[in-house]
């Protein structure tokens, strides 16, 4: 089946007498194959079917096994075979897990204790400097004591007959005021405007310094303790923690089973199961269940047009629709985890996984593009991968990373760019090119540490010296001539290809960066034209959501929105373009103003036509009154400006990245005094900047690509609303399946 569209879906319906019931549950969970309906009940001649006897049991050795697991950690992620599994659990596996959990119980509680502990000494410490005991802090009968540290100790004032008692710890005013009990608020009154802060005092009968060294014998005691029970569990671990999880995963799938005939409609002889399965696997499915089931009955499902909408009228009717099963992938799978993330397309219409395979990492590298940050980045993703071991999700999220480190390095390479340095010279060098021939040379500098290039443009009049780490200039002969290239090929529409791209200089410092702008915009272009297309195709066949379906439907839908985007882009450039050509030429050629101006009717009227289709399908389409989907037509037709103009960002994150790399490598080349005693610490700092500049390329380019797929370019076509297909049955991870 195409990669660009979900498994054909086909619905099951299988019945037997009620003594198979058992046999074709665990059948069914051999199988993987289908997504069972849960039975609602609401047919009043069938019920419900009953768990097994064992359910009860199975859900509270479940509980146990599941409480220790959080624990412990798994120690391999060997597959065990079943019956090894069982052996464990039949022997005396429930009684390590008594240990374990007792164990934890008890590190719990002494990790507790030393927390109280810490917290008494804290509070003793903090008004030991008061020089009294701990029993003369409270209990009295007659005076109300203040214990705590304030602000300003001069700001304080004791009533008549009061005592206060001061001191300091570190920068803090420790005091201890003892008044009559009439005497409480003025007192009270005093210290709140000195910034008085409480202090609980525990309760002790002798001086400060006692229990200090109680609390010093304590602790001793318990970090002893609190070792051996650390190593305990570690000792545990090693023995027991791969069966404890292999055992859990056994046993839920115990539960499972024996849970199951809930889902299931019976009578008082026979049962019926219903659900989805692949079509590509019903003849498997019905040569299995047949052995086990008197009738199965697998129907290919088919989409009525327009039947998946809501619809405005009554006589529209919602048609259940099957769960979402991807194709097989293998390459492009990683970018399931984009498409979950949305929520899986509806049913028959296009999956925009392969899309995103493409440009994906296409638009990261764009924004990225650093050879160096993507080598790091694949490093990540092939680290990620070897830790993975069963982990799916882990193992795609390593897999999409060292895709998008290997797109990051390939537009490092065409940019030229190394952990923020530009090492390719500008303009060109020592080749006849389009803009004239620039003289370049390559030279050391005395220390012998640092290259640099040295070049003039002839048409910009400008000379340059680029200086380079010398681990970086060598980067020149992985290329053709030994960096010393300047290729440019000029495409429609004034789109200006180079390589190498310098993306962050302008033109007249001999770089990309009027042409890095356009091509972004030009890609949005593109994308979103795309996305309108796909919508179009899935309105066709399938309808709008609305009831409503067929080629004029989508004409209206979507290629209302297709002459927009067309007419508005060829007026834009039209108008754009004959200031720029009579600014550039001092005769301009009247046959080349002629077509812009051809162009630009064109696309105004292009606009307009869609900009009328586009009224017209709020009206029918929608239900939005005249004349409120006039004005709404022509906001929305603007809103099409942003949108493309969104793709931008593919430019103006990436040279953002680039100025902060930059800025690290001036902070560390600024100067070749490498023998300054603040070199190491420039070194460092260095380093961090160049951290931060790989973090930050690592998370904003996704964000910015993120949305760009899922805001600008999937709300052109994407219905979210498909199920996820979840076949009943195992899947191993650490026990075979039977």
């Amino acid at each position: 089946m195409s990669q660009i569209h979900t498994r054909q879906m086909g619905r099951l319906v299988a019945s037997g007498t009620l003594d198979k019931l058992d046999s074709t549950i665990e059948m069914l969970a051999q199988l993987r194959a289908l997504h069972l309906v849960d039975y609602d009940g609401e047919d009043g001649d069938l019920s419900m079917g009953a768990p097994r006897d064992s359910a009860e049991q199975l859900s509270r050795d479940v509980n146990k096994l599941r409480n220790a697991a959080g624990m412990v950690t798994a120690k391999t992620n060997a597959v065990k075979s079943i019956q090894d599994v069982r052996t464990s659990l039949s022997g005396n596996l429930y009684d390590e897990v008594e240990t374990l959990v007792s164990t934890q119980e008890r590190l719990d509680e002494v990790e507790s204790n030393l927390k109280v502990l810490a917290d008494e000494e804290s509070i003793l410490s903090m008004v030991a400097p008061l020089k009294l005991d701990i029993d003369l802090l409270s209990g009295y009968n007659h005076l109300t004591c203040f214990i705590g540290t304030v602000r300003d100790v001069q700001a304080v004032e004791v009533p008549n007959g009061g005592l206060m008692f001061t001191g300091n710890v570190g920068k803090k005013a420790v005091v201890g005021v003892f008044v009559l009990n009439e005497d409480a608020s003025a007192a009270q009154s005093s210290l709140e405007g000195a910034g008085f802060s409480p202090t609980p005092v525990p309760e002790y009968d002798g001086s400060i310094d006692m229990r200090i060294d109680e609390i010093d014998s304590e602790k001793t005691q318990l970090l002893s303790e609190q070792e051996s029970l650390n190593n305990s569990l570690e000792s545990w671990a090693e023995s027991n923690a791969d069966s404890l999880h292999s055992g859990l995963e056994l046993l839920e799938r115990d539960q499972e089973l024996a849970t199951a005939p809930v889902r299931i409609a019976t009578t008082e002889h026979a049962f019926i199961v219903d659900g989805w399965v692949e079509m590509d696997r019903s003849d498997e499915v019905m040569t299995a269940l047949s052995s086990v089931c008197t009738v199965v009955d697998i129907e290919p499902f088919k989409i009525e047009p327009g039947g998946g909408g809501h619809g405005h009228a009554d006589h529209h009717h919602h048609q259940e629709m099957p769960p979402i099963a991807y194709p097989d992938r293998t390459a492009s799978k990683p970018m399931e985890l984009l498409t979950d993330a949305v929520g899986r397309p509806g049913y028959g219409r296009i999956d925009p996984t392969l899309f995103m395979f493409i440009t994906y990492p296409i638009f990261f590298g764009l924004m990225l593009g650093d050879m160096a940050y993507g080598l790091v980045t694949l490093g990540l993703g092939a680290m990620v991968m070897r830790r993975a071991g069963n982990n799916e999700l882990m193992h795609l999220g390593g897999k999409f990373l060292v895709y998008i480190g290997i797109a990051t390095v390939i537009f490092g390479y065409i940019y030229g760019e190394f952990a923020g340095f530009e090492f390719l010279p500008h303009g060109h060098c020592d080749v006849e090119g389009i803009i004239g021939v620039a003289q370049c040379e390559a030279a050391v500098l005395p220390d012998g540490s640092h290259g640099h290039y040295h070049w003039k443009d002839p048409k910009f009049g400008t000379e340059h010296d680029q200086y380079l780490p010398g681990w970086v200039s060598w980067m020149t002969v992985l290329y053709p001539n030994g960096g010393e290239v300047h290729w440019v090929l000029d495409g429609p529409f004034g789109l200006t290809l180079a390589y190498p791209f310098h993306r962050v200089s302008d033109a007249a410092h001999g770089g990309n960066l009027e042409h890095l702008i356009l091509l972004t915009i030009y890609l949005g272009l593109a994308h979103v034209f795309i996305g309108l297309a796909v919508g179009f195709r899935d309105i066709w066949l399938y309808g709008n959501g609305h009831g409503d379906q067929g080629f004029v439907c989508a004409a209206f839908e979507k290629g209302s929105w297709m002459l927009i985007l067309i007419g508005g882009f060829l007026a834009a450039y039209a108008f754009l373009s004959i200031p720029a050509y009579e600014e550039k030429w001092m005769n301009p050629d009247p046959a080349y103003l002629d077509l812009m101006d051809t162009v630009m009717m064109v696309g105004v009227a292009k606009f307009g036509v869609g900009l009328c289709m586009l009224m017209w399908t709020l009206y029918r389409y929608h239900g939005v009154p005249f004349p409120i989907n006039i004005g709404l037509a022509g906001i929305e037709a603007i809103g099409m400006l942003p949108t493309v103009l969104s793709y931008v960002r593919l430019f103006a994150v990436g040279v953002v990245g680039v100025k902060i790399a930059e800025t690290g490598n001036n902070m560390l080349y600024g100067s070749l005094d490498f023998s300054s005693p603040l070199f190491p610490f420039i070194l460092i700092g260095w380093f961090a900047v160049q951290l931060f500049a790989w973090g930050l390329g690592v998370f904003s380019p996704n964000i910015h690509a993120v949305r760009l797929h899922f805001v600008e370019w999937m709300r052109q076509f994407y219905d979210s609303s498909g199920e996820a297909f979840k076949p009943f049955g195992f899947k191993a991870r650490r026990v075979e399946v039977e």
